[in-house]
């Protein structure tokens, strides 16, 4: 049975502009993100910085934009200042968030400097877990300050003159979360970080701000943490933070394919918290949401879960944590994923996926071996390569299902952007059902032509760590689509959706 959709698109109704922050990641100190991950000064691919070039070709290849560091549950217990300066006289310590050794090795200039040749904006974010206002401060003084104080003195003494002009901080990380080192409460860590986030920006006025949100939708503080958070620091913040990743619960496949129904929600939730504060205040001020950690994370399988209690050992040398092995129905999530975020373009410009290498990660590595590509890989670079300009706002007429955790979801999704100097059309379709679905695209008022497509569609083999495995999965589930059964007439044009799949169109729109 083929079952049937409708989506509307007319080039004057549009959700708002892309961010090209939209298409961001993330490197925490955690696991082989770093050591091993983007460093690897043994490595046969090594540059004369130690870090590998197979993982920035990947990087580059990915499509990304932003990079969060350094993180992340382990930024509440980091010290910077003991990052900086010459390696030998840096001093290792104990990660208190994963319980592992962390050598010091890569630093704040490591880190920003590769980051600088490989094109990727930097995101910094600060400790107000163990530490506050006076080591945030000086973090910007050190990163963006002018030579002739104290902290910019150091960054020249330890090698970098100019400043790096890092624009993007987050005030902390997960502060609601009783798993954060220095953990609190909304009001606790709302007036914290509106006094960090002042005295950051007497140091530099040009940056932009993230305060904590939520750590996930279903903490029993969210909204009312919103709520308290910006009343403290709406002077001073410019967005707030959403984090949430998804997996399949005992086999609940439909709930796992309208993973996005949850982010979207998650996202209008903290949109409406957001703009409470403003009526309250009278303020025409928009706080938009950076949504800076997202993915598909088996937290209860496939390498997930980490040794955070007290009872574990610390680990050393660059443990494997959380080294999720994807498979292609994770893929065709993600995808979807990045539809709910290209829909609220307007609301949020910035979003990170977490994270870049090994940890939970498009990319793996093996130590002195080979990188490669996991399936989630490509729906994120394609879409990162193709959506430009203005995202549209479609409206979408499809059938729909009842899942056991989102109640009715539609079995179609879409988004669309046009790029309005060249008329580059890029249209991403989902179809959760496990049927195919033929979708009529209504384009009322403009010409457009579907030149060339790239999909996954879902498999239902265990994912295996390993590049055979990532190729096999990549080879039987990615590819090129066969443009022979587009159907055209006037402004009509039909396509058909193979069962839950993800689906990436290229053309015009005139």
């Amino acid at each position: 049975m083929t079952l049937s959709a409708t989506v509307l698109m007319h080039p004057r109704f549009t959700v708002g502009a892309v961010d090209r922050r939209l298409f961001g990641s993330f490197v925490e100190h955690l696991g082989r993100a770093v050591y091993t991950g983007i460093y690897e000064p043994t490595h046969t691919t090594a540059d004369e910085h130690g870090f590998r070039k197979d993982v920035a070709d990947l990087t580059r290849e990915l499509g990304v934009s932003v990079v969060r560091y350094p993180g992340g549950n382990f930024v509440s217990n980091y010290v910077w200042e003991d990052g900086v300066g010459p390696v030998a006289d840096r001093k290792p310590f104990i990660d208190l968030a994963w319980r592992t050794v962390e050598p010091n090795t890569v630093g704040t200039d490591e880190f920003l400097q590769w980051a600088e040749r490989e094109g990727v904006e930097p995101m910094m974010a600060v400790n107000l877990g163990t530490r506050g206002v006076a080591a945030a401060a000086a973090l910007v003084e050190y990163c963006n300050g002018e030579p002739g104080t104290r902290w910019a003195d150091m960054r020249v003494a330890n090698g970098r003159t100019e400043p790096y002009g890092v624009r993007l901080w987050c005030l902390g990380n997960e502060m609601d979360g009783p798993w954060q080192v220095g953990a609190k409460d909304a009001l606790e860590y709302g007036r914290l970080a509106a006094e960090a986030g002042k005295a950051m920006k007497l140091v530099d006025p040009t940056i932009e701000l993230v305060a904590c949100g939520s750590s996930g939708m279903g903490m029993p503080t969210f909204g009312e943490w919103e709520r308290t958070v910006l009343e403290c620091t709406w002077d001073v913040v410019d967005h707030i933070s959403a984090h949430a990743y998804y997996e399949e619960h005992d086999g609940d496949r439909a709930s796992f394919l309208a993973s996005a129904t949850s982010m979207d929600r998650f996202i209008r939730r903290v949109v409406a918290s957001a703009d409470a504060v403003a009526a309250r205040k009278r303020s025409d001020k928009q706080i938009t949401v950076s949504f800076d950690e997202w993915n598909v994370w088996y937290m209860t399988g496939r390498g997930g879960g980490a040794p955070t209690s007290s009872a574990a050992g610390i680990q050393r040398d660059a443990p494997r944590i959380i080294e999720d092995v994807y498979s292609a129905l994770d893929a065709v999530v993600v995808g979807d994923l990045l539809v709910t975020l290209l829909n609220n373009a307007d609301r949020v410009p910035l979003a990170c996926l977490a994270q870049l290498v090994n940890v939970i990660a498009p990319i793996m590595t093996e130590p002195g071996g080979e990188s490669w590509r996991q399936p989630t890989f490509h729906p994120f670079a394609t879409t990162a390569e193709l959506a430009r300009g203005t995202a549209l706002d479609l409206r979408v007429d499809a059938p729909t299902t009842t899942t056991k955790e989102h109640g009715e979801v539609p079995l179609v999704t879409a988004a669309a952007t046009v790029d309005e100097q060249t008329g580059a059309l890029a249209l991403f379709l989902t179809n959760r059902s496990p049927e195919p679905v033929e979708v009529t695209l209504d384009h009322l008022g403009a010409q457009v032509t579907l030149e060339g497509a790239k999909r996954m569609v879902a498999d239902h083999d265990p994912a295996v760590h390993g590049p055979e495995h990532a190729a096999q999965a990549i080879a039987s589930c990615w590819g090129e689509v066969d443009t022979a059964d587009v159907r055209s007439e006037g402004n009509r044009t039909t396509v058909t959706l193979p069962a839950e799949s993800w689906t990436a169109w290229n053309g015009t729109l005139r």
